[in-house]
């Protein structure tokens, strides 16, 4: 188990750095977030290499690889032709002359190791070997399912509205905006407790449960939730908009 955990990691820390690489080339650190969803396909690819696959394994990497694909070229597109995202921008300031070793451990390295932590329970399950069709694979699946239902139904509403947006300033409150602050971050956290449930019968498979609280406390406390909610503070009709509306968990609107 420990062999197939550390070449997965040498994987990660050779990709993070040729990852750096491009960044330097190009000046902006926001190509980590392409390099993210691809990232777990890499992982998906190696993993297949390691074990004969059963039905569910397969059924693992094909989620796994489609929500990294999707993710990756999703990002790709927002970001292609517009300067560098705002996050990056505050960090380039902020560093100084401290930027260039600083983004490569805390923004590549450092998405490099949260990578491995996350697909933890693929790495288990690829270590485990075969694994039947069970109850809990439907389950995980469904819930995996809503999940990439909501991140790719937001991003796509998120993205139509920002293309169609006149005035500056305003919100985003329709379709599944209308009922979370940030849908498109549900179904990530979705996805990926759907990945764990799969994996759930395997042996040792509860140690893994660190991948989707992983992904659950940094999307809602560090990197995701929080920086937009914070990028949106002074705006007038953000604070309107978060009086009646749920943080992450789609829910009926409030009266206000």
């Amino acid at each position: 188990m420990l062999t197939i955990f550390i070449n997965c990691f040498i994987i990660i820390t050779i990709y993070a750095t040729l990852w750096f690489v491009v960044a330097l080339i190009k000046k902006r650190n926001d190509v980590a977030d392409i390099a993210w969803g691809l990232g777990y396909i890499i992982i998906c690819g190696y993993l297949f290499t390691t074990n004969k696959s059963s039905p569910v394994l397969l059924l693992l990497y094909s989620l796994v690889t489609l929500w990294g694909l999707r993710l990756s070229v999703h990002i790709y597109l927002r970001n292609k032709n517009k300067n560098e995202d705002f996050r990056y921008l505050a960090w380039r300031k902020e560093w100084g002359k401290t930027f260039y070793w600083r983004s490569y451990g805390q923004v590549f390295l450092l998405q490099g190791v949260l990578l491995i932590i996350i697909i933890s329970p693929l790495i288990n399950a690829a270590i485990s070997g075969v694994q039947h069709w069970n109850t809990l694979t439907l389950i995980g699946t469904v819930c995996w399912l809503i999940g990439f239902y909501f991140q790719t139904l937001a991003d796509w509403q998120l993205s139509v509205f920002i293309k169609h947006k006149k005035i500056p300033g305003t919100i985003m409150q329709s379709g599944l905006w209308k009922y979370s602050r940030h849908p498109n971050y549900f179904g990530e956290i979705m996805m990926w407790w759907g990945i764990f449930i799969i994996s759930l019968p395997l042996s040792n498979s509860i140690f893994f449960i660190i991948s989707p609280l992983t992904i659950t406390l940094f999307l809602v406390f560090v990197s995701g939730v929080p920086l937009l909610e914070n990028k949106y503070a002074n705006n007038p009709a953000f604070k309107k908009y978060k009086k009646r509306t749920s943080k992450l968990i789609p829910m009926p609107v409030k009266k206000v």
